[in-house]
């Protein structure tokens, strides 16, 4: 079944070709697209499209459809070119010539426009819980070793003292600059497209506003050729959301993998979370952070993938669009991976409570000494100077009784604002606005 047929044959190998692994990915749409042919038929009811007899009967049989998809059982048949076609088919199978009107005032362009914005926006949602799961695991660590100190590079070489509740917390603040990129990210996706059609707009007196408000979103893409220009920018933009939190895990899941290491034995995971060599019998590898790591280096390349395909298109719709999809949709299941595995190990992971008392640590206590000569009144750099020359010397013994207080360091972690920041951040994505019309929606279908 095309929704587009003319009554001739296409080409096998043509059509093999264009429908591509839409029918794959289409799966991840199925149950938005029954919630935006929901939200559509009630406003067609509304201008006069679908009579009223018609829509409470058309409704109840799509959130049979959407039971369906939410069980895992939607299915697009062999023979049925996309998730469109697919839910038409099942109504008119069901109800005959009625379920042929709720395609009236649409193209599949603004349809999977539509999918595309309420699958993403569900799709964010997870990725903030998840992302929040992790957060907190980050700051309890912080909390639970803000007293173990642990050495500072730069360069690869030791520079000053620093601390496991530095370390911690450190990628706990990186995840409150990830989490805005996301909120950008939902805001940016969480308008409407609907009633844009092939890009142009229809005929049809349609009430995008009711859509708008059925569907929880925040507001509508207004100029119906900027909705249809906003395929694949959209995708771009999240990708680049996705891509910041990718990299935070990935710089964390390589300290961890360095600080694992016997040169390092800074942290130890436990066994139960490494696996073996075949050959080496005293090998514990850390894979899970080395997958992290290259599993989230792959997810920084998706707004290049995104750019690419989407890259120096004129305005209107092309069907290179089709193939951000490939790359687009599965990203999510990826990350959301990356982001619990990320959250189970840092619960799991030990730490090494002695890790200065070794003296080849001893030079990182020389900022502290020559921060306390010039506390005493010796100029800055003579205080260096000296203990620089001490150093060389072997004259220099270090005191390693820290004592930092500013915000942000080891005596003050300020892991209390960090947490309000991220508390104020995720107040601002307002979730309950989308359950609230989302549920009514469903519930609408139920009950009619």
């Amino acid at each position: 079944m095309k929704l587009w047929s003319k009554g001739f044959e296409v080409n096998k190998e043509i059509e093999r070709f264009t429908v591509g692994k839409d029918r794959e990915m289409d799966l991840y749409l199925a149950k938005y697209d029954v919630l935006g042919s929901m939200a559509h038929i009630t406003m067609l009811n509304s201008i006069g499209l679908i009579a009223n007899d018609e829509l409470p009967v058309l409704l109840k049989e799509l959130r049979s459809i959407y039971d369906i998809c939410e069980k895992g059982e939607f299915v697009i048949e062999d023979d049925i070119e996309d998730v469109h076609s697919q839910v038409e088919l099942m109504l008119t199978k069901k109800l005959g010539e009625m379920g042929k009107k709720i395609h009236s005032g649409r193209s599949r362009n603004d349809q999977v426009l539509v999918d595309l914005k309420l699958f993403t926006r569900a799709a964010l949602r997870e990725i903030v819980e998840e992302t929040k799961v992790l957060f907190d695991e980050l700051i309890e660590k912080s909390e639970q070793y803000k007293e173990v100190l642990m050495p500072g590079y730069t360069h690869l070489q030791i520079a000053m003292p620093s601390s496991f509740g530095l370390w911690f917390g450190a990628y706990a603040e990186s995840l409150t600059d990830d989490m805005l990129y996301l909120q950008a990210a939902y805001k940016m996706t969480n308008r409407n497209p609907l009633g844009s059609a092939a890009g142009y707009g229809s005929s049809f007196p349609l009430n995008r506003q009711m859509t708008t408000d059925l569907l929880g979103f925040d507001s509508m893409n207004y100029n119906v050729v900027y909705a249809q220009m906003g395929r694949g920018k959209m995708e771009r933009n999240v990708a680049y959301s996705i891509a910041g939190l990718a990299g935070t895990m990935a710089k964390m899941a390589f300290d961890a993998c360095l600080f694992n290491s016997q040169n390092f034995q800074f942290v130890k995971l436990p066994k139960e979370c490494t696996t073996g060599s075949s050959i080496m019998p005293h090998k514990k590898n850390p894979d899970v952070f080395e997958l992290i790591r290259a599993k989230c280096n792959k997810l920084q390349s998706l707004p290049v993938q995104v750019t690419l395909i989407q890259n120096n298109l004129p305005s209107g719709y092309f069907r290179d669009l089709q193939i951000i999809k490939e790359v687009f949709l599965p990203a999510f299941d990826e990350l959301k991976d990356c982001l619990r595995m990320c959250a189970y190990i840092i619960n799991k992971i030990e730490v090494r409570e002695d890790i200065l008392d070794d003296p080849m640590y001893d030079a990182i206590f020389s900022v502290e000494e020559v921060n306390r000569l010039a506390a005493e009144g010796m100029p800055f750099r003579d205080a260096y100077k000296k203990v620089g020359l001490d150093i060389e010397a072997g004259n220099f013994t270090p005191n390693k009784d820290i004592h930092h207080t500013h915000e942000g360091s080891i005596g003050n972690l300020c892991n209390d604002r960090i947490k309000a920041l991220m508390e104020d951040i995720l107040k601002n994505f307002n979730f309950e606005k989308v359950d609230e019309a989302v549920n009514k929606l469903i519930s609408t279908g139920a009950t009619e």
